[in-house]
């Protein structure tokens, strides 16, 4: 008879808190592209570009060093790899790349995963559910 395993598996976030989380991390964007670029013309092409460069470098910078980008990390979640464990650097930039295409985040599998998740072959969890 086989034992249950001790290790805990990840839960996967909800589409609300991931849904909250991009929106803080955004209005966190917008917040540093105005106190950077006080004179920039809001709204206005210059500062989406701004806005937009300074979001994912936020989300790419943040989800490498502490495995969740601003607003996650509010929200509690955290992005992982597939199988458990950090993401690396190449796949957090192709994965927060595609965030910003928009479109792949709105196309999203049974399990919640949006396409940019399965590009960079990565899951967003619950923080409390990672062990480590």
């Amino acid at each position: 008879m086989a034992q249950a395993s001790s290790v805990p598996v990840p839960i996967p976030a909800g589409l609300g808190r991931r849904v909250l989380a991009i929106i803080i991390d955004w209005v966190a964007s917008l917040l540093v592209v105005r106190l950077l670029f006080p004179d920039m013309e809001y709204p206005g092409n210059d500062s989406a570009v701004a806005i937009l460069g300074v979001f994912y470098l936020e989300v790419t910078l943040f989800t490498w060093l502490i495995g969740s980008s601003f607003g996650q990390r509010i929200m509690q979640i955290a992005v992982i790899r597939e199988a458990g464990g950090r993401l690396g650097l190449p796949a957090i930039a192709l994965r927060t790349f595609l965030i910003c295409l928009v479109i792949p985040a709105l196309v999203y599998d049974s399990q919640g995963r949006g396409l940019q998740d399965r590009a960079a072959g990565s899951r967003v969890v619950l923080r409390a559910s990672v062990v480590g």
